[in-house]
């Protein structure tokens, strides 16, 4: 098989195309395979005179991807190579435009090259100042669904950035606020992937999800009413709850690619939480061991992994078995836990006058009595 390898003074993108080309109508034949060859060789010798790079990335990409199947590892690298040049070139071309919306058109492009391409960690670290971007572009509410999506896409090839790309899906599910039943529709399967990729990270045990009308519109659907009550159990509700819903519908869980094990390691660490959120800031390790479904010997190995994970704070009083609770993440952040922070504000906020108080009026008896002995010295 030929290599891609820039022996003559030919370009290398059209180098690509034409090696690209040529296996994709192999098995049509000479006669046929030629012309086709010839006219895609054409375009890309257009493209690059004209300076059409976005043009030129579509043509690659139609080309490449009919043939990923069929090359060989070292061409593939040589492929992915003359791509990057490309990014690489797009985003000199970025640079260069002065329009804010012509801006974003080629960073979409550059984006959707990478991800095609399979090139996406030139883009990457571009992600963490999408939102000096986004004030940049000026963009519509059309245009920064596209953008969200695309790149949640791009961050969920690579498994360390999970939350990054859940992050990014958030966003995108958060512009879905007033619309109409019909255009609301269209966030129902993002919706259902974000519950997922939820439930499914090891590290994310809190979500506002619950609280977004795009995710909200699934509690009545036929399809995905399911989802919506998984999210509500593993935010709102304990290990029991699931393990009831996982019984009837094991062959759902499944489909969405959730493993049971996890989902159950998850959720004790979830009830944990709530154990934890109790206003008495005690638990007792029976309760721990009944609501986790454990043994005696493991509780205390569960709040461990709590604190590890930065779930609570706490002190375990082995004398007189219980956990003393002193912080802990809410795994919601609705009215209730606003209200239940505004009434400890306004309770510390008490205290501290209490303090201050006392410190003045200790000072004032201070001052009297140094006041009192220099009389009397006198």
């Amino acid at each position: 098989m030929t290599t891609v390898v820039p022996t003559s003074e030919e370009d290398p993108a059209l180098a690509v195309v034409r090696f690209t080309s040529e296996l994709a109508w192999a098995d049509a034949g000479p006669e046929v395979a030629e012309p086709q060859v010839n006219r895609l060789c054409v375009e890309a010798q257009e493209c690059m005179v004209m300076n059409k790079w976005v043009e030129l990335a579509s043509l690659m990409l139609t080309s490449a991807d009919l043939v990923f199947s069929k090359v060989a590892e070292k061409d593939l690298e040589c492929i992915f190579t003359v791509i990057c040049n490309l990014v690489t070139n797009l985003f000199n071309l970025y640079n260069l435009l002065v329009n804010p919306y012509n801006q974003f058109h080629i960073y979409m492009k550059a984006l959707t090259l990478a991800l095609n391409g399979k090139v996406t960690e030139y883009i990457a670290p571009s992600f963490k100042k999408m939102d000096s971007f986004l004030k940049e572009w000026n963009i519509g509410i059309s245009d920064q669904r596209e953008l969200f999506l695309t790149i949640s896409s791009v961050l969920k090839e690579n498994k360390s950035a999970a939350k990054d790309s859940f992050k990014f899906l958030t966003k995108y599910l958060a512009t879905f606020s007033g619309e109409d039943a019909y255009k609301m529709s269209e966030a129902k399967e993002e919706a259902v992937h974000a519950i997922v990729d939820f439930v499914k990270a090891p590290d994310m045990f809190q979500c506002d999800l619950l609280d977004m009308p795009a995710v909200g519109q699934l509690e009545k659907d036929a399809k995905y009413a399911l989802a919506y009550q998984l999210l509500k159990i593993f935010l709102t509700q304990r290990l029991d709850a699931y393990l009831e819903f996982h019984a009837a519908n094991s062959t759902l869980l499944k489909s969405y690619g959730l493993v049971h094990e996890d989902c159950i390691m998850k959720m004790r660490l979830m009830s944990l939480v709530d154990l934890a959120s109790d206003e008495s800031g005690q638990i007792p390790y029976a309760l721990i061991r009944d609501t986790l479904r454990i043994n005696d010997d493991e509780v205390e190995l569960w709040v461990v992994k709590a604190i590890t994970v930065k779930l609570i704070d706490c002190k375990m009083d082995q004398m007189n078995q219980v956990v003393i609770v002193s912080r802990c993440t809410e795994r919601v952040f609705g009215q209730h836990q606003w209200e239940t922070l505004r009434t400890k504000l306004a309770a510390w906020r008490g205290n501290i006058a209490n303090v201050i108080s006392t410190i003045q009026a200790n000072r004032v008896t201070e001052d009297g009595s140094q006041a009192m002995q220099g009389l009397m010295i006198r």
